[in-house]
């Protein structure tokens, strides 16, 4: 009886030797960094040398920042932009697909379609767009002028990249293309795991499509709904990639187009301005407002429910 419970227990023993690799990469790779940031936040280390505590000193100085402030705004300003036209093209799609009368067939090419922005390299799209955005050779100027040219009319070209007044919108427009497939995927899978039952008889019963959206699809969707909205906050706050690939240093429209990240790169990637103290604060203090607006997200849409 022992000598059996022993060989059970020797036997599930292995489970822990197969679970060691994970676990000793996680806690390298991702908790001791997270833990390294924090003690670095609460430092003032450069580059190099020795780390010396001066306690919430660049926690202060993150929330006393103008330019934290302004890179936070633009980042807000970019993400709420991309944000309604990725979800109203999201929702849009999702419910023409799941309309009952109107029996839209083809749904897994459309999936793929509509996705493969999004695994677009973002290089790949900054180039593209940077190259199609161009004010002098930029075939999207060039398009516009010729339709110009049919009424007879004169068209000055926009610098959309280079112009403080439509840089953000147009990176804004640039990430709503690259991500709104994903969502309305996710949307679509919430509505594919409605039974159709309630479709059908809603619509036996005489009700229209808005009646069927408002009252069947969109409260039995609330939870993808809450999803969709909280990982779009977090990637949008966290927001890097093709504001710093499609921005100028040099540009005019470099101070709209500086979102929070980019602003933590500069202190803690860019040579000459490393304070690596103060970029793991900006670290800890984004992640503070993403905590902070997401647990309210998450109230408010419980509320509703």
């Amino acid at each position: 009886m022992f000598g059996k419970k022993r060989r059970l227990t020797a036997y599930n023993n292995w489970g822990y030797a197969f679970v060691a690799p994970f676990v000793i990469v996680f806690l390298i790779f991702s908790v001791y960094p997270v833990l390294r940031t924090l003690y670095l936040s609460f430092t003032d280390l450069k580059v190099m040398g020795d780390a010396h505590l001066v306690g919430f000193a660049n926690y202060k100085r993150v929330f006393t920042d103008k330019f934290f402030w302004k890179a936070l705004g633009n980042t807000v300003r970019i993400w709420s932009v991309n944000i309604v036209l990725q979800l109203g093209l999201a929702f849009l799609l999702m419910m023409v697909f799941s309309d009952v009368k109107y029996k839209m067939s083809g749904l897994p090419v459309f999936r793929v379609v509509y996705y493969l922005p999004n695994l677009i390299a973002a290089t790949s799209v900054a180039f593209l767009f940077s190259t199609l955005l161009d004010w002098r050779y930029g075939t999207f100027n060039i398009m516009i002028s010729q339709i110009y040219k049919l009424f007879g009319a004169r068209y000055i070209p926009v610098d959309w990249l280079g112009n403080v007044k439509t840089a953000g919108y147009t990176i804004s427009v640039i990430q709503s293309w690259m991500w709104f497939g994903n969502s309305f995927i996710m949307l679509m899978a919430g509505v594919q795991g409605i039974s159709k039952d309630y479709f059908e008889a809603a619509a036996i019963d005489g009700a229209g499509r808005w009646t069927i959206f408002g009252k069947i699809t969109l409260p039995l969707i609330k939870p993808i709904m809450m999803y969709v909205a909280v990982t779009s906050l977090i990637g949008g706050l966290q927001m890097f990639d093709l504001p710093y690939l499609m921005s100028n240093t040099a540009s005019a429209s470099y101070g709209s187009t500086q979102t929070v990240m980019m602003y933590l790169y500069k202190f803690g990637f860019t040579a000459g301005t490393i304070q690596t103290g103060f970029a793991s604060a900006i670290a800890y203090a984004l992640f503070l407002i993403i905590l902070t607006v997401s647990v309210l997200q998450i109230k408010l849409f419980n509320r509703k429910e």
